[in-house]
């Protein structure tokens, strides 16, 4: 039997590429796609549920997924302020791996940042670390966090000067970042659709971090 897949964060440039891998693997009869408001697209055979966020928890309990997916992620520019954006990409991030567990979800996927990490004077590092650590407070059979460098990809809805300025210069850059410095270079999102689309097929329990080289070699063996 085909056990329950949630997406959260669908419509993001990640969790699209995501929803369209599954449809084309005919893997979307038990798929379920969470919003805040109704975006035009082709979701196939998955169901889609429109609801604010405050009501986000419940509408998790009611689809009781085995499987979770965690593609939510703004930027400072988009949310408007610090608090805006610490309030999605950290406490929402938290509500819906709380509610998630709560609705009995064995696995949970993430897309987070490289180098996040709680005690990071950066703030965007630190929200994202933040995020993680409410990750693993709720101790999922399986937690796996994603780790991408600079996503390459096209965004319809939300332009970054900064990251087109520095995927433009990506190719140069990459031939220079060797070693643990791989987990910079840059990485298309496609590649961590698909990386996230092998994971869902996994089962072994635990806590993993992936961070670029696990991202491709994930991806490989999903497009072997």
């Amino acid at each position: 039997m085909t056990e329950s897949i949630l997406i959260v964060g669908a419509t993001g440039l990640i969790g699209n590429l995501l929803v369209r891998k599954l449809i084309a693997d005919g893997r979307d009869q038990e798929l379920h796609l969470l919003m805040r408001k109704p975006v035009e697209g082709a979701y196939g055979a998955a169901t889609v549920h429109v609801a604010p966020t405050e009501q986000w928890s419940d509408v998790i309990a009611s689809i009781k997924s085995a499987k979770v997916v965690s593609c939510l992620g703004s930027t400072m520019k988009k949310a408007g302020s610090k608090e805006a954006f610490a309030a999605i990409d950290r406490d929402l991030i938290g509500a819906v791996a709380q509610a998630a567990k709560a609705a009995g979800a064995s696995q949970f996927i993430a897309v987070s940042s490289t180098m996040a990490n709680a005690e990071a004077s950066q703030f965007y590092l630190k929200v994202k670390g933040q995020a993680e650590d409410l990750m693993r407070a709720e101790k999922f059979g399986r937690l796996d966090i994603v780790r991408p460098g600079l996503l390459r990809g096209e965004r319809t809805d939300d332009a970054r000067l900064g990251e087109s300025l520095a995927i433009i210069a990506s190719p140069l850059l990459d031939r220079l970042l060797h070693g643990s410095l791989r987990r910079y270079r840059s990485i298309d999102a496609r590649e961590v659709a698909v990386a996230i689309a092998a994971l869902l097929t996994e089962d072994k329990p635990g806590a993993t971090v992936y961070e670029n080289d696990a991202i491709w070699k994930l991806a490989d063996r999903e497009t072997a």
